[in-house]
């Protein structure tokens, strides 16, 4: 694939380099980027706040509101955990100093702001107000909107890179934000991609799916969304990908595993019963007893990851990267 002029390759090194900022002081320094910062104009100019109204499926409804609730929490506490991935996803996406990149699900900013550390123009969209609020403090820098990923607010051929570090399973129509991201895609350009591996190949999901199998009651009222472990398999992607206007050929599909620092075996339940929404939700929604025995399964699940005086937990997603035809 051709370059565009300008932009220049980017190193393995300096994504290692950019990533290690990132897990070292959850912000980058400040820094003058090599490119002037660049605004792009939304095809409606009050495009960039949500009103309610614009929500129209219940699973939307709810992970919005979910995520207005604990953005405060997320940067604490999950963080630590999905950033570790960014490296990974920006190498997949081949990734160069000089490309327009929109950051989708962008949450508090990370991939924005690392992708902008490479020398990139960086624009970052969350459909929660109160993430794009954490974003802007975090890093002023970058352009952040609130925004929905199955509707973005771009015209269509705007950018180089499209990255989404597990936003596909809080968006009720995955199949529909990949379509969006190849439509404000250049022609050539990347669209990547994280989720995370099913129980049988993450030992932290194999923990709290383990406990939820034997204790939770799953007829809570829940609406629907997508499947907690989307894309699980290469082949079931690639179709999505190429019905979404990618070049199934060009797909690159890698598993890659972190680790996870926890103080207390006690840590991940808490995690998940207060700073997140899926699980959270169904959580809320147990009996006090049925949640104590979700509880100590989750905590005796913990114990083979001791080490020292804290638990490490091995957490493993996949990374995707395809092209636009």
């Amino acid at each position: 694939m051709s370059r565009p002029t300008g932009i220049l390759p980017v190193e393995l090194s300096q994504i290692r380099q950019a990533g290690s900022l990132l897990a070292r002081s959850g912000k980058l320094p400040d820094f003058r980027s090599r490119c002037s910062l660049l605004i792009y104009k939304p095809r409606c100019d009050d495009y960039n706040i949500i009103g309610m109204s614009k929500l129209e499926d219940g699973f939307t409804r709810f992970e919005h509101a979910g995520w207005e609730r604990v953005a405060d929490k997320y940067d604490s506490v999950w963080s630590s955990l999905t950033r570790q991935f960014i490296p990974h996803l920006i190498s997949a996406a081949e990734f160069s100093s000089g490309m327009s990149v929109l950051d989708v699900a962008c949450g508090p900013g990370y991939v924005s702001a690392t992708a902008k550390e490479l020398g990139a123009v960086s624009t970052g969209v969350d459909f929660s107000e109160k993430m794009i609020g954490i974003a802007k403090q975090t890093f002023p820098g970058i352009s952040f909107l609130q925004g929905d990923a199955q509707n973005l607010a771009f015209e269509k051929d705007s950018f180089d890179r499209v990255l989404i570090n597990f936003g596909l399973l809080h968006i009720s129509r995955p199949e529909k934000a990949c379509a969006e991201a190849c439509r404000v895609l250049k022609s050539g350009g990347r669209l990547g991609f994280t989720v995370w591996a099913g129980p049988e190949k993450n030992p932290g999901a194999k923990i709290v799916s383990d406990a939820i199998e034997a204790h939770a009651d799953l007829d809570v009222g829940l609406p629907e969304g997508p499947p907690h472990y989307l894309y699980g398999e290469r082949e079931e992607c690639r179709k999505v990908l190429e019905e979404a206007g990618f070049d199934g050929n060009s797909i690159s599909y890698e598993t890659r595993t972190v680790e996870w620092h926890h103080p207390s075996a006690s840590y991940f339940f808490e995690v998940e019963r207060d700073a997140g929404v899926r699980t959270t939700g169904l959580l809320a929604r147990q009996s006090p007893e049925t949640l104590d025995a979700i509880r100590l399964t989750i905590e005796n699940g913990m114990k083979r990851y001791a080490r020292d005086n804290e638990f490490v937990l091995p957490m493993t997603a996949h990374v995707v990267a395809v092209s636009k035809r």
